[in-house]
């Protein structure tokens, strides 16, 4: 067994604060928030609780149990071996990666507790964004996002 890198630290650590964040989030919204109902907050941010049957943007929705502890195993797999990666990467990529891991995570958390992931940000104020999606969602897009940033920097000689 490896020992924990310092850049480990960081993305696990980050990782589960994404998990607590989210989950803290979505806890809230299930318990106060009436299911379709349109709460604006600042246009063009508004709370809108929805359940999400299947992946980013409601594709390939899961289809009964194998669908549902499918999406969770998956996630959890990719979570993990993420894990293994930020435990070798430097900083930028170890936030990213941490990020990442944490939404997941908290997707899958849905997925095992509820059966489908719910979703409340609603930005469709907008015009061109017709999803609805969730904090462990914005999780994810900011990693893949300094993940993305990251792979441009110029490489470092070995």
């Amino acid at each position: 067994m490896s020992r924990i890198t310092r850049t480990g630290w960081i993305a696990y650590g980050l990782a589960v604060a994404a998990v607590a964040l989210d989950q803290v989030a979505k806890t809230l919204v299930v318990r106060n928030l009436t299911e379709g109902l349109l709460h604006p907050v600042l246009w063009p941010l508004a709370f809108r609780r929805t359940w999400n049957d299947g992946v980013s943007f409601g594709l390939l929705q899961s289809t009964g149990l194998i669908g549902r502890w499918g999406f969770v195993a998956f996630s959890l797999a990719v979570a993990t071996l993420l894990g293994v990666w930020a435990n070798k990467s430097e900083r930028l990529p170890a936030v990213g990666l941490g990020l990442v891991m944490g939404g997941a995570i908290g997707n899958a958390l849905d997925r095992a507790i509820y059966g489908r992931v719910v979703d409340f940000v609603d930005v469709t104020g907008l015009g061109f964004f017709p999803w609805i999606f969730n904090t462990a969602d914005s999780f994810i897009t900011v990693g893949v996002a300094l993940l993305l940033l990251d792979s441009l920097r110029p490489q470092r000689p070995v």
